[in-house]
């Protein structure tokens, strides 16, 4: 295929997700989601069929495609066809497959506090504070201002976090503190947490390695990433049993469900109730031997 051929196409789709407000990022996702379609077919994707379009979901199948990637690649082609080409009858056979749900890492408060003391500087330190603190995922972190802090009413703004919406977050004296240290030592001008160049946000990938080093640093060996530290957080508040519905809304999760996960892993809950075998009268039969 040449650019001269799939460029209009191309250009097309992205007018069709730019009027729609699409994010960056869901873009990027979308046009690549197209080009494996038309990689795999060796011509411009818009000519598929039905059948194609089964075998390219077969053949991802094959390949051991997660399900999430699977989901993806679903749902940017069934926009493709049906929103840029609007021939929604080829469609039929693409399906959306289970993901299995799993349970997530979750550091216990002992350990959080070794990985926050293992953090490779103030900066980090009090990054990490923030995800744990706070319950923000790892770009909603580097994505923080100075003047998000809102030391008065004792809140952090979020602004556009996933699904582009803004929300309040907690902010503890103990984490205000963390962050008047950080401000102190590097006195950043607008964003809280600036990168390489400081003119620039901290980077995600940045968050991650000094994630890893701390980990290794602290002796955890679990899977550790900043979204550990969000996982963590939400369990420990519901250990501390506080209402599922105000954890949903410092999460900023759309659904109560999505917040749900988290009464799987609450082991001081699970641990508080009592079993209904507790509560009957069973008398152990001591003159038969055991099994």
């Amino acid at each position: 295929m040449t650019d001269e051929c799939i460029s209009p196409l191309r250009r097309r789709m992205i007018e069709d997700m730019t009027v729609r407000n699409f994010a960056a990022k869901t873009q990027d996702n979308y046009i690549g989601a197209v080009a494996k379609l038309a990689k795999f077919l060796g011509r411009s994707p818009d000519t598929a069929t039905a059948e194609e379009l089964r075998l390219f979901q077969l053949h991802l199948t094959a390949n051991r495609v997660g399900a999430p990637t699977i989901n993806g690649t679903v749902t940017a082609l069934r926009f493709f066809f049906t929103v840029t080409l609007d021939r929604s009858d080829v469609i039929k056979h693409l399906t959306f497959v289970p993901e299995p749900r799993k349970i997530p890492v979750i550091l216990s408060p002992e350990e959080v506090a070794r990985f926050l003391e293992a953090a490779p500087g103030v900066k980090y330190k009090a990054a990490f504070s923030v995800a744990y603190g706070a319950g923000l995922r790892v770009s909603e972190v580097a994505s923080l201002k100075v003047s998000d802090i809102d030391s008065e009413r004792m809140l952090l703004r979020v602004e556009q976090g996933k699904g582009r919406k803004d929300r309040y977050a907690m902010l503890s004296p103990v984490l205000l503190e963390l962050l008047r240290d950080w401000w102190r030592i590097a006195q950043p001008k607008a964003w809280l947490f600036t990168g390489q160049d400081p003119l620039q946000p901290i980077s995600t990938r940045q968050l991650n390695r000094a994630c890893h080093a701390a980990a290794h640093l602290a002796e955890i060996t679990k899977p550790v990433s900043p979204h550990t530290l969000r996982h963590s957080f939400a369990t420990h508040l519901l250990e501390q049993n506080i209402d599922i519905r105000v954890i949903q809304v410092l999460l900023g999760h759309a659904k109560v469900d999505t917040t749900a996960l988290y009464t799987r892993i609450a082991t001081n809950t699970i641990r508080a109730v009592m079993s209904p075998l507790e509560r009957l009268s069973l008398k152990p039969k001591r003159d038969e031997p055991p099994a």
